[in-house]
């Protein structure tokens, strides 16, 4: 089984910054593509960012420029940096992993997922 472990979340200001981590245990997720997704309070779902196996990263408009995902593969962790959080960023986060390609359009298909982390930030 993969499991995987967000932390990382909190309450912020408007403007201030914060770095998620998802940790992966019980098989090597650096074979994995990961990626992140978060749910929004009206129960929008929205792919954030994702990672290949090798760095390459690919981001949604909405965080383009002001979040960077990271990995590093020796310790099974990939992160996402988000620096000018603005209170439309606020939602659960959450992480994910595939052998295959995860795009950011769907995720109804994507082999694990973790609990979740929540990020709020407040004007």
């Amino acid at each position: 089984q993969v499991l995987l472990e967000e932390s990382g979340g909190g309450s912020v200001q408007a403007g201030e910054s914060l770095t998620l981590s998802c940790k992966g245990s019980g098989y090597p997720t650096n074979f994995f593509y990961m990626a992140w997704f978060r749910q929004a309070p009206d129960n929008s779902r929205e792919g954030v960012a994702v990672i290949d196996v090798v760095g390459g990263a690919t981001y949604s408009d909405s965080v383009r420029g002001r979040f960077t995902v990271s990995r590093n593969n020796a310790a099974y962790t990939v992160y996402l940096q988000m620096n000018d959080l603005k209170p439309e960023d606020t939602a659960m986060y959450y992480c994910a992993a595939d052998r295959n390609v995860i795009h950011l359009e769907s995720s109804d298909r994507i082999a694990h997922w973790g609990q979740g982390t929540q990020v709020t930030v407040s004007s």
